[in-house]
């Protein structure tokens, strides 16, 4: 819960919560879907493609020795997968 402390990126599909942990270890990421979203299979379906966005697009615009908490809303299941990409690698490099 640290990185509630840190930069937050808003965004129309997620938030970003950003926290520098001060090293230069390999960055974290966290993964966060509220029950406003929806039930059980909602949220897990916003989660699947937030983690399959990061990993396939976005892992290598995160910092290294930071922590990042993406915030899913259920906007992501409706975007098409490339805007969802763009916009998360756009939200994780900002203010470097």
């Amino acid at each position: 819960m640290a990185v509630r402390r840190g930069e937050k990126r808003r965004g129309r599909l997620f938030l970003v919560e950003v926290l520098d942990r001060g090293d230069d270890r390999q960055a974290r990421v966290g993964y966060t879907v509220t029950k406003k979203v929806g039930n059980a299979v909602v949220r897990n379906r916003v989660r699947r493609r937030l983690k399959e966005a990061v990993r396939t697009h976005a892992a290598d615009d995160m910092a290294q020795g930071s922590d990042y908490v993406i915030v899913g809303r259920e906007e992501v299941l409706s975007a098409p997968f490339g805007l969802l990409k763009a916009e998360l690698s756009r939200r994780l490099r900002a203010q470097r």
